[in-house]
């Protein structure tokens, strides 16, 4: 990543209730189960085919796991500060959330959420649980408060 670069790298949020790896064993012990069905010919009967639509949603079943949890594609969750927006994209599978400077009224700065309140009354928590490491949250912090200065809004930080 370019050391000027206006865009913060979020780790997918762990919320399965099975971790990464125990679905990537089962992905592959459900791929490793129907090849050896299919190479001993065990269960082989007029119905054998399914072994074949089983191994296609196996393979379809892991590369989804891969694709989700792993930056297989590039860096899919991010926060990025443009000179006149905060995006906020929060995964493969997620449209982008853009957010106009002249449409935030006030940005806070809590220990695991950075709140937009927009222009129109609401406000939109992005969750920085998925910020890791040390120089990742100052670099965010550091963002968050040049683009809060140089578009005159408001912030409130209440991280020391």
């Amino acid at each position: 990543m370019n050391p000027d670069s206006t865009r913060i790298r979020l780790q997918p949020a762990n919320t399965q209730r099975i971790p990464f790896w125990g679905q990537v064993f089962l992905g592959v012990l459900w791929i490793g189960y129907t090849i050896s069905l299919i190479v001993t010919g065990a269960g082989a009967s007029d119905m054998h085919f399914l072994h074949y639509v089983f191994l296609v949603f196996s393979l379809v079943y892991l590369g989804y796991v891969l694709v989700h949890n792993a930056p297989v594609f590039g860096t899919q969750s991010y926060l990025e500060f443009t000179p006149a927006y905060i995006v906020h994209k929060d995964g493969l599978f997620r449209p982008k959330q853009a957010f106009p400077a002249e449409g935030i009224t006030s940005l806070e700065l809590v220990p695991q959420q950075l709140r937009v309140q927009l222009r129109e009354g609401g406000t939109y928590a992005l969750s920085l649980r998925q910020v890791k490491g040390t120089k990742r949250k100052r670099q965010l912090r550091e963002q968050v408060r040049t683009f809060a200065a140089k578009h005159n809004i408001p912030l409130r930080d209440t991280q020391v």
